[in-house]
């Protein structure tokens, strides 16, 4: 590489970048005997790291340099924007907004279309759509409904004494024999949620009432009443 490969490669630079928007010379490597590329700071803003690149050529017998391409490449360190993800991949439980539209996925793997179902694949629960939730579907929801705080590793369900299994409030849903999730119908409680058959809390239909402290002690005594006066 030589002093002339360089000076013309930053001219070319230059030439796209202006004045302010190129540094200092990092460095150039040779691609085969008649080419060189050329790399230089640049001092764009927003663009820290990134390097502009200058592809110079000498054929056999010349006495110039000519220039292929200038070129603004990313650096090993350069600030640049993470990877596309598909917008599809992005929304999160909770995004969901009044009037916001969420397609399914293409080959969404939650749902079996009704002509595609055969033997007992599918979990069939509403008659009215012509797509059937998928025994994935479930597990899925099944995983979601069982862990966190309506799971049987939470502190409500660490300390209580009995389980939703056992409660009248807890309104079971059932697939094929095994039923391992439910809604809780009790408002002072996971009302409307659905929860683990081993979850449990002190609302519980078999909690005995308190005879302890704030309970009555006594019956009631009779005095005579107004005889006595």
């Amino acid at each position: 590489m030589s002093a002339q490969g360089i000076s013309t490669a930053r001219e070319a630079v230059l030439d796209v970048a202006g004045p302010d928007g190129v540094g200092e010379h990092l460095g150039g490597s040779s691609t085969s005997p008649e080419t060189a590329v050329h790399r230089f700071a640049c001092k764009e803003r927003g663009y820290r790291g990134w390097e502009w690149i200058a592809v110079v050529a000498c054929p056999p017998g010349a006495d110039y340099v000519t220039v292929n391409e200038v070129a603004l490449h990313a650096g090993d360190r350069a600030l640049s924007a993470p990877a596309w993800v598909p917008y599809e991949d992005r929304v999160r439980p909770g995004d969901l907004q009044p009037g916001d539209q969420l397609p399914l996925k293409v080959d969404d793997p939650r749902v079996v279309d009704e002509d595609d179902l055969v033997d007992d694949d599918g979990v069939r629960r509403n008659p009215g759509t012509m797509r059937t939730l998928s025994h994935a579907g479930w597990d899925a929801a099944v995983r979601r409904w069982t862990t966190g705080d309506t799971g049987p590793d939470s502190e409500f369900a660490r300390r209580a004494e009995r389980t939703c299994a056992s409660c009248a409030f807890w309104l079971p849903l059932q697939r094929r024999r095994r039923t391992e999730v439910g809604v809780c119908s009790n408002e002072y409680s996971a009302d409307g949620r659905v929860v683990a058959a081993d979850y449990g809390c002190g609302a519980h239909s078999d909690t005995p009432r308190d005879e302890g402290e704030g309970a009555a002690s006594h019956s009631a005594w009779d005095d005579g009443g107004p005889e006595r006066f």
